[in-house]
């Protein structure tokens, strides 16, 4: 059965079971997932969801601003739940794939100015930095083998 409800925040949506499920997993993972990995959490849960399905879910969530996505090296997009309710940025763990909401409101100035400075109006922007967090810093510090 499925219903019509309004979400946190952005357009109605049809909720589904899939969609329930995607959400309750992503609310689970504290860390960036792909689709794919996404897929196999919900498959090993014994989930009935495709991963078509999964890739839109996600996309449609992110649209209603209920996720945050990062884009690796690669292009491979990343998804995790949106705690900040403001404009923010992340800094990406490249192993464990943790991320930290950062708010940086130098970057915000500096942003607003190159643009109005260039002619820009109603521009917009995404900072992602990425390293390795202290964890795994510390395991690559003591000869520990990378997880990605």
């Amino acid at each position: 059965m499925s219903e019509n409800v309004e979400p946190k925040r952005g357009r109605e949506q049809r909720v589904t079971k899939q969609r329930l499920a995607v959400d309750a997993a992503m609310g689970r993972l504290d860390d960036f997932v792909s689709a794919q990995e996404l897929h196999r959490l919900l498959q090993d849960n014994g989930e009935k969801v495709s991963l078509a399905t999964v890739y839109r879910i996600l996309q449609s969530m992110t649209e209603d601003g209920l996720l945050d996505v990062v884009r690796s090296g690669d292009g491979e997009a990343a998804y995790r739940s949106c705690e900040a309710e403001v404009h923010h940025h992340h800094l990406v763990c490249r192993s464990c794939g943790k991320g930290v909401e950062v708010l940086a409101p130098a970057v915000e100035t500096w942003a607003a100015r190159v643009a109005a400075e260039n002619g820009f109006t109603e521009s917009s922007h995404t900072v992602e930095i990425y390293g390795y967090c202290p964890d795994c810093t510390r395991l690559r510090a003591a000869g520990g083998q990378e997880t990605a």
